[in-house]
């Protein structure tokens, strides 16, 4: 049983450590202000904060709906947000030059820009947003807010003075999983945006981009990335205003 159980943890840890032993901290941080590491950084950071702003506007609502009303065609609904999540991220990717290329439904010039970038991050990442945000709303007491609604508040001030607040934790830890996930966001963002250095070249596509370029470099950038992750994955178990019990996916029925 342990003999697995370290198998296990070695097989996962293993590609991690591999990274921080090929290059040396001085190298990894003099590799950092490699220009391609400096505009990649720039270009992830912008989207991927836009793209997190698009999801907390447009996710927050319909988390919202999803888990206080009971209707017909609820579970489809349920179904459609979780989809992004399994769909082959070069799928995501085409289906999004589907709907918004040239040549598309909607026969927008979107593709190949930063907004393609922000885009299809937004595409990838909000389920992750949305399906957590769907677990801390249905965890509310729903007596508490009826109290509230009895004294006199309206739903709008109902929401942001107590159902928002009571669904904190849920909605930080939804928000923090889909900023990772925006930040390592690469098939439908090559598919949809292309990799232009400056432009749509975001650090995941420079590591592709470098790998067979400067290997150093690549190794720089993965390395920034596993960083920022872990720091998010820490931030999540530590902070003291989040709890487990919010932190869990809701159910679709």
């Amino acid at each position: 049983m342990f003999a697995a159980c370290f198998a296990g943890l070695a097989f996962l840890a293993l590609p991690v450590i591999a990274i921080f032993v090929r290059v040396s901290p001085s190298r990894l941080v003099a590799q950092l202000g490699n220009p391609v590491v400096t505009d990649a950084l720039v270009v992830t950071l912008k989207t991927t904060l836009i793209a997190q702003a698009l999801i907390l506007v447009f996710g927050t609502p319909t988390a919202y709906v999803l888990a206080t009303r009971r209707f017909r065609g609820r579970a489809a609904l349920v179904t459609l947000v979780e989809l992004p999540l399994v769909l082959p991220p070069a799928v995501a990717g085409l289906g999004l030059l589907a709907a918004f290329g040239r040549t598309g439904l909607l026969h927008t010039s979107l593709p190949f820009t930063q907004a393609a970038v922000v885009l299809a991050v937004a595409f990838v990442a909000s389920p992750l947003y949305v399906r957590a945000a769907i677990a801390a709303f249905e965890a509310v007491d729903t007596n508490i807010v009826a109290a509230s609604r009895t004294l006199g508040a309206g739903p709008v001030r109902t929401f942001f003075r107590v159902v928002a607040p009571l669904a904190r934790g849920g909605l930080v830890a939804g928000a923090a999983l889909a900023f990772a996930r925006g930040l390592g966001e690469f098939g439908a963002t090559i598919m949809f945006a292309g990799s232009l250095r400056g432009v749509t070249q975001t650090l995941s596509l420079a590591v592709y981009a470098e790998f067979d370029v400067n290997f150093d470099v690549a190794l720089a950038v993965s390395a920034l990335l596993i960083l920022i992750s872990a720091a998010l994955l820490i931030t999540l178990k530590w902070l003291p205003s989040l709890s487990t019990s919010h932190f869990r996916f809701a159910t679709s029925s």
